[in-house]
């Protein structure tokens, strides 16, 4: 089975990745594609940049970054859940990138963007340049989600309309297709 992680890029208090997150991974349980988990990039509580050698190395020294690399690399694939703060990614999100090289390479990821009237899609375009860097494929079926808190509930429940839950199965459909054509190339 293909592991998906669902990462959750933002560390702001009240935050509203945490609920789309687990309301994804329900979702993606139901698709049946990937074995999904949420990654709470807020747990690992990682510094800025804070190793001495270059993470290509992997010769990583702190227990933060070893723990990083450990769940970044069991993964497949990765949807990253991810806001948009002032135009752009949240700063949290690319020192979390910026951490790791290797782990990330091969494999594809999908942006499931949030925000204000754009669902997040002004940081998703910024972000997809990074993570080509990172030799991970960005494919371009996303799901954004416009004025994100209208869909969770007073109980912190996510609840997508149609369109949202439409866009979320094109989105699985695709990171299969791609996790499967990548997967020579992570063995190798």
């Amino acid at each position: 089975m293909r592991n998906l992680h669902i990462v959750i890029a933002s560390v702001r208090p009240g935050r509203g990745g945490p609920a789309i997150a687990r309301w994804f991974e329900g979702y993606a349980k139901e698709h049946g594609g990937f074995a999904p988990k949420v990654v709470d990039i807020a747990d690992f509580k990682l510094p800025l940049l804070d190793e001495a050698k270059h993470p290509i190395m992997k010769q990583y020294v702190q227990s933060h970054t070893k723990a990083w690399s450990a769940s970044v690399a069991e993964a497949d694939a990765y949807v990253f859940v991810t806001p948009e703060y002032d135009y752009f990614p949240p700063a949290s999100f690319v020192n979390a990138l910026q951490f790791l090289a290797s782990e990330w390479h091969y494999k594809p990821a999908g942006l499931l963007s949030y925000g204000g009237v754009s669902g997040g899609l002004r940081a998703a375009q910024t972000e997809k340049l990074l993570i080509t860097s990172l030799r991970m494929m960005p494919i371009p079926e996303g799901v954004p989600v416009p004025s994100y808190a209208q869909f969770i509930d007073d109980k912190g429940t996510f609840k997508p309309n149609d369109l949202i839950v439409t866009s979320a199965k094109t989105m699985l459909d695709e990171l299969v297709k791609w996790s499967d054509a990548l997967k020579p190339m992570r063995a190798a």
